[in-house]
C-alpha cells in the first residue's frame, strides 16, 4: 500500500511524463520521485511514444532500460529538449538543494544541457528557506582530508557520506560526497556557494540556481499543481 508521500511523488512523476512529446530528447533525473517519472515514461514508450533519453546516474540508466525507454550515451548529445528531476528542497525563487541521491554533479551537467528543467517534488519539499536538508558537495578523493579542512575553515560542519555498510559513498564519477549540516535555515545560499566553489577539491555543490522551469508539485490525495 502506497504511503501518502509516495502517492504525492507518483502524482508528480506521472504528471511530468504526460508532458513528454514525440521525438524529444530527455534527461532522466535520479531519486525516488524520478523513479515514478521513469516508470510512467516507460509505459508511454511501450505504448508507442518515440523519444531518446540520457541518464544522470547508473541507477536511473538501469531503471530506464528495464522500463523500455530508449537510453543513449550522454556524449551522443550536446543539448537536450528537457530534463525531469527531483529536488531535496526548493524555495519560492526556485533555488534548490539537490544531491541526496549522490548524483549532483551529473544532474547539474544534464540540467545545463537542457532547454528546460522540469522539477518534480512532493509538497514537503517546498521550503521558505533552504538549509534543513544537508548540502552535498562532490569532492575529489585525492587529498580529501585537506579539502574537508578547507570546508571546515569556512565555518561549515559536516561529514563524508557513508554507505549502510559504513564505507565512504562513491559517486558514479568515483568521487566522495561531503554533506554540510546547517544549524538553521540559510538566507544567503549564493554567497555560501561562492565561498565553497573557491576550494580546489570541490567539484560541485548541491545548490541549483536559475535552472528550474516548471515545478510540478504532487499532493497526498493524488492531485498536482504546476508552477511556472
Amino acid at each position: 500500500m502506497e504511503s501518502p508521500k509516495d502517492k504525492a511523488k507518483k502524482a508528480a512523476g506521472y504528471a511530468a511524463a504526460e508532458l513528454i512529446q514525440e521525438n524529444m530528447t530527455i534527461g532522466l533525473g535520479t531519486g525516488t520521485t524520478a523513479f515514478y517519472f521513469i516508470e510512467r515514461l516507460g509505459e508511454r514508450c511501450r505504448q508507442g511514444l518515440h523519444i531518446s533519453a540520457v541518464s544522470t546516474s547508473q541507477k536511473s540508466w538501469d531503471l530506464a532500460r528495464e522500463a523500455g525507454i530508449p537510453i543513449r550515451d550522454i556524449d551522443s548529445y550536446t543539448s537536450l529538449d528537457l530534463v525531469v528531476d527531483g529536488a531535496d528542497e526548493i524555495d519560492s525563487q526556485k533555488r534548490m538543494i539537490k544531491g541526496g541521491g549522490g548524483a549532483l554533479l551529473r544532474e547539474k551537467i544534464v540540467a545545463t544541457m537542457s532547454k528546460e528543467m522540469i522539477v518534480i517534488i512532493d509538497r514537503q519539499k517546498l521550503v521558505e528557506k533552504l538549509g534543513a536538508f544537508p548540502l552535498p558537495l562532490e569532492i575529489v578523493s585525492f587529498a580529501w582530508k585537506a579539502t574537508v579542512l578547507h570546508i571546515q575553515d569556512l565555518g561549515f560542519k559536516g561529514a563524508i557520506r557513508q554507505t549502510k555498510e559504513g564505507k565512504s559513498y562513491i559517486t558514479d564519477n568515483g568521487n566522495l560526497i561531503f554533506d554540510i549540516h546547517f544549524p538553521s535555515p540559510i538566507s544567503n545560499p549564493e554567497e555560501i556557494d561562492r565561498q565553497i566553489r573557491k576550494i580546489p577539491g570541490v567539484l560541485e555543490t548541491g545548490f541549483f540556481f536559475n535552472l528550474a522551469g516548471k515545478v510540478i508539485i504532487g499532493y497526498s490525495d493524488g492531485k498536482v499543481e504546476i508552477r511556472t
